[in-house]
């Protein structure tokens, strides 16, 4: 019986009907939308590529950010505090041994305001500092907000002054940016320019040299030197790049009275090949004492003199 009704149910009889459930897929889907918005089209991918290069744009017109940074150990912390480098937080260790320098360092955040206190043990200064030896104080420096390029000359331009900036190439020593950018403060100079890579970066150690001037002195970052540099020379900014055998010296440079952007490199090497070749023109310091070269901070301060000297 069982075996009958199997072939039974095989044949053919009414249908339960659909109840107009099906009619929706005859149903239109609205107008075709455009080619940009379809999943998977060529012009949508084009779309995204130009989307993405404009928030670079963006994301390089900003100047970029750099990391936060920590000061570690007791005297390192005092002497950033009191050379003013910014600071957000100041972590003490619980049940730290309070000698004088401690007793210095919390008395400098509290006068300074805006830096939080923070008592932490001493395994989670350990793993803050990936063991290196804090001595129970740590100062956390917060991110520099780096200018652009352009920002300088506008600068410039809105005190209806003609740009005066200092860049660097190869510079690799903090001290030496912070020498550099207290100059620039000194003789009147609208900001300092560093490439993003292969250069120091405003540290600790550089707010410390400054002694204060970074404040109000802009540093920028350019992702490419080299075309930071062109892009000043078709805004009408002379570019002279310093080298131990430049073609003029700098006593008869008469356009540091204009516009112009002062390149200088590192100590050992001096300007990169790009860089050197997009310089107008290449300048040396005379220096009858007979030494090879000077430090960064010392030949941008030599050339800025001259700068200021001329404009005024």
């Amino acid at each position: 019986m069982a075996a009958n009704n199997r072939r039974m149910s095989g044949k053919k009889g009414a249908q339960v009907g659909s109840g107009g459930q099906r009619r929706r897929g005859l149903e239109g889907k609205g107008p075709t939308p455009p080619a940009e918005m379809r999943k998977g089209h060529a012009k949508q991918r084009a779309a995204q590529v130009k989307a993405r290069r404009a928030q670079g744009r963006t994301t390089q017109r900003r100047g970029g950010r750099s990391a936060s940074e920590l000061v570690v150990g007791r005297n390192p912390v005092v002497e950033a505090l009191r050379g003013g480098v910014p600071a957000s937080t100041l972590y003490v260790q619980q049940f730290i041994d309070n000698d004088e320098r401690v007793r210095e360092a919390l008395q400098l955040a509290a006068e300074r305001g805006g830096i939080n206190l923070m008592e932490a043990p001493r395994p989670e200064l350990d793993r803050m500092t990936n063991g290196l030896n804090h001595q129970g104080l740590v100062l956390q420096v917060p991110p520099y907000e780096y200018a652009h390029p352009e920002d300088l000359v506008a600068a410039a331009h809105d005190e209806g002054e003609d740009p005066l900036i200092v860049a660097l190439d190869g510079v690799t020593d903090p001290r030496n940016l912070g020498a550099v950018v207290r100059s620039v403060s000194a003789f009147g100079g609208h900001g300092v320019l560093v490439p993003e890579r292969r250069a120091a970066g405003m540290t600790a150690g550089a707010w410390k040299t400054s002694a204060g001037t970074a404040a109000r002195t802009p540093v920028a970052r350019a992702t490419n030197l080299t075309r930071a540099l062109e892009a000043y020379k078709k805004a009408g900014v002379l570019v002279v790049g310093l080298a131990a055998d430049g073609e003029a010296e700098l006593g008869d440079v008469e356009a540091l009275d204009g516009p112009v952007v002062i390149v200088v490199g590192s100590e050992g090497k001096g300007l990169s090949r790009l860089v050197g070749e997009t310089c107008d023109v290449r300048v040396r310091i005379p220096m009858p004492g007979g030494a090879e070269s000077l430090n960064a901070g010392v030949a941008a301060g030599i050339v800025l003199y001259e700068a200021a000297r001329r404009r005024s």
